[in-house]
């Protein structure tokens, strides 16, 4: 078992499966895309354990309160960390994350958005530690997101040669 596996069981927490495409919908990009040791991740939001899109779905600062996103954001962490597993193996190849760009489905006047994307960053650093899980972020309001999820993030990190 790997380190950051190992951190995953000790939380508590499990990886999703696969994200399951809803009807009719179909992606064509790449969820995460290796190119030596520089990793891209595309927009990924909130799964559950069964692979679908997990709820609560809305906006934040209408129907979502805060501690919601952040638990939403938290969810896309373990989403992004399976898409990585599924793409490089080992989750402990990762030297470093760079670049997290955390999208908040946001009601007009909502302003909390770094709040929400704590959720993200929180874990990421929780099992990588601060030299090789911190990050520079972006936290941003959008008018709204596919399928009304919550939060999407996106980033950027790079591997061990």
């Amino acid at each position: 078992m790997s380190e950051i596996d190992a951190r995953l069981a000790e939380m508590g927490l499990t990886l999703p499966p696969p994200f399951t495409v809803p009807a009719g919908l179909r992606l064509p990009f790449d969820l995460v895309q290796v190119d030596g040791t520089r990793v891209f991740f595309s927009g990924h939001g909130p799964q559950g354990a069964d692979g679908q899109m997990a709820p609560p779905f809305g906006k934040l600062g209408a129907e979502l309160s805060v501690a919601e996103g952040y638990a939403s954001a938290r969810l896309v962490a373990l989403s992004v960390l399976a898409s990585l597993q599924r793409s490089i193996g080992d989750l402990n190849r990762v030297r470093r994350w760079h670049r997290v760009f955390g999208m908040v489905n946001s009601a007009p006047g909502f302003i909390e958005q770094p709040k929400v994307i704590n959720g993200f960053s929180d874990l990421i650093i929780a099992l990588y530690g601060p030299e090789r899980g911190g990050h520079t972020r972006s936290a941003v309001g959008v008018a709204a997101l596919p399928f009304n999820i919550p939060v999407e993030i996106e980033g950027e990190l790079s591997l061990f040669p």
